[in-house]
C-alpha cells in the first residue's frame, strides 16, 4: 500500500519526524509549513492523507479543514488533526470542521501507522466510485456529484455487553439516529447483515468474547462489507486499537465516552456511508444498461475503453503499478458447434460468476467480446497480478461447468496473458495489445497457463 501524505505543521523538528516515519513505510511525503501553502498543494496536486497541525500562525487547522471540505475539489482528502490539544471539547471542534481522526503529540508509530492505511483504503474505495462517476459522465450521463452530500437521519446498530453503557449511549444519540440494540455479538451479525445500518458500533466490554472477530466477520460478509465500525476501547488499549484498524474498523474513541465527540464522530461515519452508498446506486442505476454487458453482468468494452485510459492517467500520475489481464475461454467454438449456442451462453455466463470471485474490491472486470475477458488491476505488480490470474485459471479447470438444461458437465479451461503499464506511460491500446500478445504466446504454449508480457 502506498499513498501521497502532506504534512503540515510550522515547526520543521515535527515536520521531519513525520516526514522520516512515513518514508520509512514507503509512502510519498509532502510537507507545508502553514495553511496557506497546505491548500496551494492540494488544490495543484493529487493529495491522498493531510496530517495537520492545529496550531499554526496565520490561520490555524481548523480554518484550513473548513476550507479542505468547503472546496470539492479537495472535500473527499482524509485529514487527520497532529495536535497537543486533547480536550474534548477541541476534538469536537475538529469533527465539525470536517476532521476524519485526531493524533495527540508525542505521535505513537503504531496508531500513525495504522489510522494512515485505514484511510487509505477507505480513500482508495471513494476514489473508485468517484472515478467511475467520471466515466459515466464522459459516456454522456448526468454529473452525480448532486449524491455527495445526503442529510438523512442515520440507522445505528450499537452491540454492546453491559446494561449501563448501553443506557449512556442510548442517552447520546437517540436524539439524532435510530438505534438499536444488541448484547450478543452473534445475533448482532445477523441482524446487520439483514437491516440496513449506516454505522455498527462495537463496545470492547465482553468479558468472553473478542470484539475483533464480529469486526472482522462484519468486514468479510457481503451485506456488510461497507458499514462503518467505530469501535469503543478503554484508554491504553493502543494494541486492541491497532489491531482494529488493521481489520478495517474505521473509526474509535476512548472510554469515558465524551457525548459530544461521540455524536459528531457518529454523523461523520453516517455521511459518509450514505454519500457512498447513494453514489454507488446512482452510478448503478444511470449506466447499468449502457456499460453492462448484458449476458454477463460484467462491464463491457465501451466501459473499459473510457475507465482503462482513467486508470492509466491516474496510475502515470501517481507513479504506481496497473497490471491487466486479457483471459481467453479454451476451444469455445467447440462448445458451441458441440451442445449450441445456448449451451455456449451457460459458459459465459459461469466464467464470468468465478471471474467475480478472483476480483478484490478495485479491480475492473469486463467482458472484452466473445469468449475474451479483461481484467484491470490498480496498485498491483506482475507478481500479484500473475497469483490473481492463477487463481481464475484453477478455478477454471478444476470445477466443471454444469449446464443446467441438459445436465451435463463439461471440461473448461482458459489462457491468460499479463501486462503492467509501463512507468513512463502507455496508451490503453498498447497496454492491451502486449497483454493479447501473452494471451496468444499461452495458446501457443499449450493453452490452460498464465503468460506474462515482455516488459
Amino acid at each position: 500500500m502506498t499513498a501521497r501524505i502532506l504534512v503540515v505543521d510550522d515547526i520543521p523538528a515535527n515536520v521531519k519526524l513525520l516526514e522520516a516515519r512515513l518514508v520509512a513505510e514507503y509512502f510519498d511525503v509532502l510537507t507545508a509549513s502553514d495553511g496557506y501553502q497546505a491548500l496551494a498543494i492540494c488544490d495543484s496536486r493529487p493529495v491522498d492523507i493531510i496530517l495537520l497541525d492545529i496550531m499554526m500562525p496565520g490561520i490555524d487547522g481548523f480554518e484550513v479543514c473548513e476550507r479542505l471540505k468547503a472546496n470539492p475539489k479537495t472535500a473527499h482528502i482524509p485529514v487527520v488533526m497532529v495536535t497537543a490539544l486533547d480536550q474534548p471539547s477541541d476534538r469536537v471542534r475538529g469533527l465539525k470542521a470536517g476532521a476524519d481522526d485526531f493524533l495527540t503529540k508525542p505521535v505513537n508509530d503504531l496508531q500513525l501507522m495504522s489510522r494512515v492505511k485505514s484511510l487509505v483504503r477507505l480513500k482508495n474505495v471513494s476514489d473508485e466510485l468517484r472515478l467511475r462517476a467520471e466515466t459515466a459522465k464522459s459516456v454522456g450521463f448526468e454529473d452525480l456529484s448532486r449524491a455527495e452530500r445526503p442529510d438523512e437521519p442515520g440507522n445505528i446498530l450499537l452491540v454492546d455487553a453491559r446494561a449501563s453503557s448501553q443506557d449512556r449511549i442510548s442517552r447520546a444519540l437517540k436524539p439524532v439516529a435510530g438505534l438499536t440494540i444488541i448484547s450478543d455479538p452473534q445475533a448482532a451479525l445477523f441482524e446487520a447483515a439483514e437491516q440496513a445500518f449506516d454505522l455498527v458500533i462495537v463496545n470492547a466490554n465482553f468479558d468472553d468474547y473478542d470484539p475483533l472477530r464480529l469486526c472482522s466477520q462484519l468486514r468479510s460478509l457481503e451485506r456488510t462489507r461497507y458499514i462503518p465500525i467505530l469501535l469503543v476501547a478503554e484508554q491504553g488499549a493502543e494494541d486492541l486499537v491497532v489491531r482494529a484498524l488493521d481489520l478495517g474498523v474505521t473509526d474509535y474513541i476512548m472510554r469515558p465516552i465524551d457525548p459530544n465527540e461521540l455524536i459528531a464522530r457518529s454523523l461523520t461515519q453516517i455521511r459518509r456511508k450514505q454519500c457512498n452508498d447513494r453514489l454507488r446506486l446512482s452510478v448503478h442505476q444511470t449506466i447499468e444498461l449502457a456499460i453492462t454487458d448484458g449476458l454477463t453482468g460484467l462491464h463491457n468494452r465501451r466501459y473499459l475503453d473510457n475507465h482503462l485510459k482513467l486508470l492509466i492517467e491516474r496510475a502515470t500520475k501517481r507513479g504506481r503499478s496497473l497490471s491487466i489481464c486479457v483471459a481467453d475461454i479454451d476451444r469455445f467454438k467447440a462448445v458451441n458447434d458441440t451442445y449450441g449456442h445456448d449451451a455456449g451462453d451457460e459458459v459465459l455466463r459461469e466464467f464470468a460468476r468465478r471471474l467475480r470471485t478472483t476480483v478484490r474490491g478495485a479491480d475492473l472486470a469486463c467482458r472484452f467480446g466473445g469468449e475474451e475477458f479483461v481484467l484491470v488491476m490498480p496498485d498491483t505488480d506482475v507478481a500479484t497480478a500473475s497469483e490473481i490470474a492463477e487463481r481464475l485459471r484453477a478455478s477454471v479447470e478444476t470445477t466443471p461447468f454444469l449446464l443446467q438444461d441438459r445436465g451435463t458437465t463439461l471440461s473448461i479451461t482458459a489462457s491468460m496473458g499479463i501486462a503492467v503499464l509501463d512507468p513512463a506511460g502507455e496508451t490503453p491500446d498498447g497496454l492491451l495489445k502486449r497483454a493479447d500478445t501473452a494471451l496468444y504466446q499461452a495458446k501457443r504454449n499449450g493453452r490452460n497457463q498464465v503468460v506474462g508480457a515482455a516488459a
